[in-house]
Protein backbone atom coordinates (compact mmCIF):
# COMPACT_ATOMS: atom_id res chain seq x y z
CA UNK A 1 0.00 0.00 0.00
CA UNK A 2 1.35 3.70 -0.81
CA UNK A 3 2.18 6.29 2.08
CA UNK A 4 0.04 9.34 1.72
CA UNK A 5 3.40 11.15 1.43
CA UNK A 6 4.41 9.28 -1.00
CA UNK A 7 1.34 9.62 -3.17
CA UNK A 8 1.30 13.60 -2.48
CA UNK A 9 5.40 13.18 -4.07
CA UNK A 10 4.48 11.61 -7.20
CA UNK A 11 2.10 15.08 -7.68
CA UNK A 12 4.84 16.95 -7.17
CA UNK A 13 7.37 18.21 -10.48
CA UNK A 14 10.27 15.92 -10.88
CA UNK A 15 12.78 18.80 -10.01
CA UNK A 16 10.42 19.22 -6.45
CA UNK A 17 10.89 15.55 -5.90
CA UNK A 18 14.77 15.04 -6.57
CA UNK A 19 14.76 18.64 -3.79
CA UNK A 20 12.68 16.58 -1.61
CA UNK A 21 14.41 13.62 -1.70
CA UNK A 22 18.17 15.13 -1.38
CA UNK A 23 16.73 16.72 1.95
CA UNK A 24 15.72 13.87 2.88
CA UNK A 25 18.39 12.04 2.50
CA UNK A 26 19.99 15.18 4.58
CA UNK A 27 17.98 14.72 7.48
CA UNK A 28 18.49 11.06 7.89
CA UNK A 29 22.36 11.31 7.99
CA UNK A 30 24.46 11.75 11.11
CA UNK A 31 25.90 14.08 11.71
CA UNK A 32 24.14 15.98 8.98
CA UNK A 33 25.85 16.82 5.77
CA UNK A 34 27.25 19.93 6.04
CA UNK A 35 27.91 20.00 9.31
CA UNK A 36 30.62 17.55 10.43
CA UNK A 37 33.34 19.07 12.69
CA UNK A 38 36.72 17.76 11.71
CA UNK A 39 38.38 19.68 14.57
CA UNK A 40 42.07 19.24 14.77
CA UNK A 41 41.98 17.01 11.96
CA UNK A 42 40.72 19.81 9.21
CA UNK A 43 44.59 19.89 8.69
CA UNK A 44 46.17 18.62 5.14
CA UNK A 45 49.10 17.48 7.12
CA UNK A 46 49.29 14.78 9.57
CA UNK A 47 49.51 15.42 13.54
CA UNK A 48 52.77 13.45 13.31
CA UNK A 49 54.91 12.14 10.50
CA UNK A 50 56.39 9.30 12.80
CA UNK A 51 53.44 7.33 12.76
CA UNK A 52 52.82 8.33 16.25
CA UNK A 53 55.92 6.96 18.35
CA UNK A 54 56.95 10.28 19.07
CA UNK A 55 53.06 10.48 20.97
CA UNK A 56 53.32 7.02 22.71
CA UNK A 57 52.47 3.74 20.96
CA UNK A 58 51.50 3.79 17.17
CA UNK A 59 48.42 2.20 15.97
CA UNK A 60 50.08 -0.45 14.16
CA UNK A 61 52.21 -1.68 16.60
CA UNK A 62 49.47 -2.23 18.76
CA UNK A 63 48.18 -4.75 16.63
CA UNK A 64 51.66 -5.85 16.13
CA UNK A 65 52.05 -6.98 19.76
CA UNK A 66 48.68 -8.42 20.16
CA UNK A 67 48.66 -10.79 17.16
CA UNK A 68 52.39 -11.74 18.41
CA UNK A 69 51.44 -12.10 22.56
CA UNK A 70 48.58 -14.67 20.74
CA UNK A 71 51.05 -16.29 19.25
CA UNK A 72 53.99 -16.37 21.62
CA UNK A 73 54.08 -20.13 21.95
CA UNK A 74 55.25 -20.52 18.62
CA UNK A 75 58.45 -18.52 19.47
CA UNK A 76 60.69 -21.31 20.64
CA UNK A 77 63.75 -23.09 19.85
CA UNK A 78 66.27 -22.04 17.06
CA UNK A 79 64.13 -18.27 16.34
CA UNK A 80 65.40 -15.34 13.45
CA UNK A 81 63.97 -12.02 13.75
CA UNK A 82 64.45 -9.31 11.31
CA UNK A 83 66.36 -6.19 12.09
CA UNK A 84 66.49 -6.90 15.73
CA UNK A 85 65.44 -9.59 18.63
CA UNK A 86 62.80 -7.72 20.27
CA UNK A 87 60.17 -10.20 20.18
CA UNK A 88 62.59 -13.21 20.68
CA UNK A 89 63.41 -11.85 23.67
CA UNK A 90 60.08 -10.68 24.93
CA UNK A 91 58.57 -13.38 24.13
CA UNK A 92 60.08 -16.75 24.04
CA UNK A 93 62.41 -16.09 26.89
CA UNK A 94 63.58 -19.48 27.91
CA UNK A 95 61.92 -21.51 25.38
CA UNK A 96 64.56 -20.24 22.42
CA UNK A 97 67.70 -22.19 22.30
CA UNK A 98 69.13 -20.05 19.79
CA UNK A 99 68.28 -15.89 18.24
CA UNK A 100 69.64 -14.72 14.97
CA UNK A 101 68.77 -11.20 13.77
CA UNK A 102 68.75 -10.98 9.85
CA UNK A 103 69.40 -7.79 8.33
CA UNK A 104 69.55 -6.95 4.39
CA UNK A 105 72.44 -5.16 4.13
CA UNK A 106 76.06 -4.90 6.64
CA UNK A 107 76.26 -2.09 9.25
CA UNK A 108 73.05 -2.99 12.11
CA UNK A 109 75.02 -4.32 14.94
CA UNK A 110 72.62 -6.49 16.33
CA UNK A 111 72.59 -8.89 12.55
CA UNK A 112 73.69 -12.23 13.44
CA UNK A 113 73.41 -13.41 9.86
CA UNK A 114 73.24 -10.39 6.68
CA UNK A 115 70.88 -12.26 4.13
CA UNK A 116 68.62 -10.63 0.69
CA UNK A 117 65.26 -12.27 0.86
CA UNK A 118 64.89 -12.04 -2.69
CA UNK A 119 67.84 -14.40 -2.93
CA UNK A 120 66.91 -17.95 -1.42
CA UNK A 121 69.93 -19.11 -1.04
CA UNK A 122 71.64 -16.17 1.28
CA UNK A 123 69.60 -18.01 4.44
CA UNK A 124 70.26 -21.16 5.26
CA UNK A 125 67.50 -23.80 4.64
CA UNK A 126 65.37 -25.78 6.81
CA UNK A 127 66.96 -23.95 9.97
CA UNK A 128 64.67 -22.03 12.30
CA UNK A 129 61.49 -23.20 14.16
CA UNK A 130 60.33 -19.69 13.78
CA UNK A 131 60.89 -16.69 11.92
CA UNK A 132 59.23 -13.22 12.89
CA UNK A 133 59.20 -10.95 10.24
CA UNK A 134 57.32 -7.73 10.89
CA UNK A 135 56.71 -4.82 8.43
CA UNK A 136 59.32 -5.95 6.30
CA UNK A 137 57.32 -7.37 3.34
CA UNK A 138 56.66 -4.21 1.86
CA UNK A 139 60.12 -2.89 1.54
CA UNK A 140 60.52 -5.89 -0.78
CA UNK A 141 59.87 -5.36 -4.73
CA UNK A 142 60.08 -9.32 -5.02
CA UNK A 143 57.41 -10.39 -2.38
CA UNK A 144 56.92 -13.71 -3.37
CA UNK A 145 60.51 -14.69 -3.69
CA UNK A 146 61.16 -13.29 -0.09
CA UNK A 147 57.91 -15.49 1.01
CA UNK A 148 59.49 -18.60 -0.63
CA UNK A 149 62.72 -17.73 1.01
CA UNK A 150 61.44 -17.44 4.94
CA UNK A 151 59.13 -20.64 3.94
CA UNK A 152 62.85 -22.22 2.62
CA UNK A 153 64.45 -21.29 5.80
CA UNK A 154 62.28 -22.59 7.95
CA UNK A 155 62.49 -26.61 9.75
CA UNK A 156 59.07 -28.54 8.77
CA UNK A 157 56.79 -27.47 11.10
CA UNK A 158 58.39 -24.68 12.00
CA UNK A 159 56.29 -21.11 12.02
CA UNK A 160 56.50 -18.04 10.31
CA UNK A 161 54.62 -14.93 12.03
CA UNK A 162 54.34 -11.70 9.42
CA UNK A 163 52.95 -8.15 10.01
CA UNK A 164 52.04 -6.46 6.80
CA UNK A 165 50.72 -2.80 6.22
CA UNK A 166 47.31 -2.22 4.62
CA UNK A 167 46.06 1.83 5.45
CA UNK A 168 49.55 3.20 6.03
CA UNK A 169 52.17 6.50 5.05
CA UNK A 170 55.09 5.30 3.09
CA UNK A 171 58.22 5.42 4.95
CA UNK A 172 60.28 8.11 3.30
CA UNK A 173 63.47 7.33 4.38
CA UNK A 174 62.69 3.66 2.52
CA UNK A 175 61.23 5.01 0.10
CA UNK A 176 64.20 7.13 -1.01
CA UNK A 177 66.60 4.71 -0.62
CA UNK A 178 65.84 0.93 -0.92
CA UNK A 179 62.06 1.50 -1.68
CA UNK A 180 58.52 1.47 -0.04
CA UNK A 181 57.01 -1.13 -2.66
CA UNK A 182 53.49 -2.44 -1.50
CA UNK A 183 50.42 -1.98 0.72
CA UNK A 184 48.10 -5.47 1.10
CA UNK A 185 45.09 -6.88 1.64
CA UNK A 186 43.91 -10.12 3.20
CA UNK A 187 43.40 -11.65 -0.31
CA UNK A 188 46.64 -10.90 -1.43
CA UNK A 189 48.41 -11.54 1.76
CA UNK A 190 46.88 -14.38 1.88
CA UNK A 191 47.27 -15.97 -1.86
CA UNK A 192 51.07 -14.82 -1.14
CA UNK A 193 50.94 -17.46 2.15
CA UNK A 194 49.43 -20.01 0.66
CA UNK A 195 51.19 -20.34 -2.53
CA UNK A 196 54.28 -20.45 -0.66
CA UNK A 197 53.23 -22.68 2.27
CA UNK A 198 51.29 -25.22 0.08
CA UNK A 199 50.05 -27.89 2.37
CA UNK A 200 50.89 -26.40 5.57
CA UNK A 201 48.55 -24.37 7.61
CA UNK A 202 48.07 -20.36 7.09
CA UNK A 203 46.00 -18.27 9.20
CA UNK A 204 45.13 -14.43 8.34
CA UNK A 205 44.23 -11.78 10.48
CA UNK A 206 42.56 -8.49 9.65
CA UNK A 207 43.21 -5.73 12.16
CA UNK A 208 41.59 -2.29 12.44
CA UNK A 209 38.69 0.07 11.63
CA UNK A 210 38.29 3.53 10.10
CA UNK A 211 39.10 5.58 13.21
CA UNK A 212 42.18 3.55 13.85
CA UNK A 213 42.90 4.01 10.34
CA UNK A 214 42.33 7.75 10.66
CA UNK A 215 44.35 8.12 14.07
CA UNK A 216 46.96 5.58 12.20
CA UNK A 217 47.22 7.81 9.09
CA UNK A 218 47.46 10.93 11.22
CA UNK A 219 50.13 9.63 13.61
CA UNK A 220 48.16 9.88 16.82
CA UNK A 221 49.46 7.60 19.44
CA UNK A 222 46.95 4.39 20.87
CA UNK A 223 47.37 6.06 24.46
CA UNK A 224 45.17 9.00 22.50
CA UNK A 225 42.24 6.61 21.81
CA UNK A 226 39.33 5.84 24.07
CA UNK A 227 39.68 2.19 25.91
CA UNK A 228 38.36 -0.49 23.16
CA UNK A 229 38.61 1.42 20.21
CA UNK A 230 41.08 -0.29 18.31
CA UNK A 231 40.09 -3.65 19.23
CA UNK A 232 37.24 -2.76 16.99
CA UNK A 233 37.38 -5.01 13.47
CA UNK A 234 36.03 -3.71 10.45
CA UNK A 235 36.84 -6.37 7.64
CA UNK A 236 36.34 -3.42 5.32
CA UNK A 237 39.24 -1.23 6.79
CA UNK A 238 42.45 -3.45 6.71
CA UNK A 239 44.92 -1.19 8.89
CA UNK A 240 47.12 -4.38 9.40
CA UNK A 241 47.11 -7.49 8.18
CA UNK A 242 48.88 -10.87 10.27
CA UNK A 243 49.71 -14.41 9.13
CA UNK A 244 50.67 -17.48 10.59
CA UNK A 245 52.01 -19.95 8.52
CA UNK A 246 53.40 -23.16 9.37
CA UNK A 247 55.56 -25.68 7.28
CA UNK A 248 53.78 -28.66 6.88
CA UNK A 249 56.02 -31.21 8.68
CA UNK A 250 56.82 -33.61 5.35
CA UNK A 251 57.81 -30.31 3.40
CA UNK A 252 61.61 -30.36 2.05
Amino acid sequence: MVSIPAMIARLLPVRARKKLGLGLLRATRWPPIGTVDLGDLDRTSPISTMWGFDRGTPVDRYYIEQFLKANAEDVQGRVLEVLNNKYTLKLGGDRVEHSDVLHHAPGNPLATVVADLTVPESLPEATYDCVICTQTLQMTYDVRTAVETLHRTLKPGGTLLVSAPGISQISRADMDTTGDHWRFTSAGLGRLMRDAFGDGSVEIGVHGNVAAGVAFLHGIACEELEEGQLDVRDPDYEVLLTARAVKAASAG
